[in-house]
């Protein structure tokens, strides 16, 4: 009997800043040293910011960019629905790969990022994900280090495909900003958090005397907590956190189940 060849993964790629973004160009080639059997399914336009959310008021637009490439006028999560349901033709991917996000998702950032939200929307819909983000550091000056993803991306992927992992848990990759040679490691963490203060809203006027406001990030180097993905990256490694799609808090639970057990 001859010997059966084994079908390359199928991988999803998508991602939050858009079709065009360089980010996606590396992680397509991240991809592709991984598998031949590679689809791009990404935003038409930057979508930063916009989380878990659904496009439900307007209807969704199809553009295909090339061979087994398509942006979508819509969301993060649009494109890997979209992706599942209708783009992905013959059988559904393996794997869902997100990113690389310019700048990282780090700490709280993993509620706002669209890029988490690829992998979380992959998740949900139980294909493997994984969230890739690569950090930009203080200096804006510096140019960003996406040779850093570009180097080191396409063995964490191996590593984790290997080692697998639940079916409710995504993982999130951050790329620390320093060249390939610079990074210290790999550092498997939990996720941290620098605090609220760091969001902050800009009033300006515009040229006929309307207020307009801008939101935005203040990036100040506090001192991370031990063992968290911000400690991580500060540190120039690779941190790599497993994020629970159950976001239930259990001990708070029980305490609010005996507090409830008489009635309200």
């Amino acid at each position: 009997m001859s010997e059966v060849t084994p079908r390359p993964l199928r991988i999803l790629v998508s991602n939050d800043d858009g079709i065009h973004a360089p980010g996606l160009q590396v992680l397509i080639r991240i991809a592709k040293a991984i598998s031949s059997d590679v689809w791009v399914v990404a935003p038409e336009t930057e979508q930063s910011g916009a989380s878990h959310s659904l496009t439900l008021t307007e209807p969704l637009r199809v553009r295909k960019v090339a061979p087994r490439r398509f942006a979508v006028s819509g969301t993060p999560t649009d494109c890997v629905m979209m992706a599942l349901d209708r783009l992905v033709t013959g059988r559904k991917p393996d794997l869902v790969l997100s990113g690389v996000n310019r700048g990282g998702n780090i700490g709280e950032d993993v509620t706002y990022s669209g890029t988490i939200a690829a992998a979380m929307e992959g998740t949900m819909l139980g294909v493997p994900s994984i969230a890739f983000s690569q950090v930009i550091g203080f200096d804006r000056a510096k140019p960003i280090q996406w040779a850093c993803a570009a180097a080191h991306g396409p063995a964490v992927v191996r590593r984790l495909v290997e080692t697998g992992w639940p079916r409710d848990v995504l993982i999130n990759v951050n790329f620390p900003p320093v060249a390939p040679e610079a990074v210290t490691g790999v550092r498997v963490c939990h996720q941290g958090r620098r605090g609220v203060g760091n969001l902050f809203v800009e009033q300006r006027v515009d040229a006929r005397g309307n207020d307009y406001f801008w939101l935005g990030y203040r990036r100040s180097p506090e001192p991370p907590e031990p063992d968290s993905d911000i400690e991580a990256v500060y540190a120039g490694a690779i941190a790599v956190t497993a994020l629970h799609l159950d976001l239930t808090h259990y001990d708070t639970q029980a305490n609010l189940r005996r507090a409830f057990a008489g009635g309200a």
